[in-house]
């Protein structure tokens, strides 16, 4: 497979993101620490992979989030993400 079709919009990463985080992780905002535009990490760009996954800026492909799943362990990467804006109840 080449890089395009591993491409998907951030929304498919809703179930890996689930088993980390106990609320919808889709529509939460995050700001790329690359060009600083915030989005919703359900706007982002999904490239998934045999290990987990990254979620990419779609303005300057900055990788906000990376999850990797390791012997039943989930490991977390929020390097390129400057703020995560989760929202509450309403």
């Amino acid at each position: 497979m080449d890089a395009e079709e591993l491409r998907l919009d951030g929304n498919a990463a809703a179930g890996l993101l689930g088993e980390v985080f106990p609320f919808e992780m889709t529509t939460a905002i995050g700001t790329c620490a690359g060009c600083g535009r915030a989005q919703a990490v359900g706007a982002l760009v999904l490239y998934r992979g045999g290990m987990g996954a990254v979620l990419r800026c779609p303005s300057c492909d900055t990788a906000l989030i990376r999850v990797a799943s390791i012997r039943g362990a989930h490991l977390l990467d929020l390097t390129g993400t400057t703020c995560l804006r989760i929202p509450g109840e309403a």
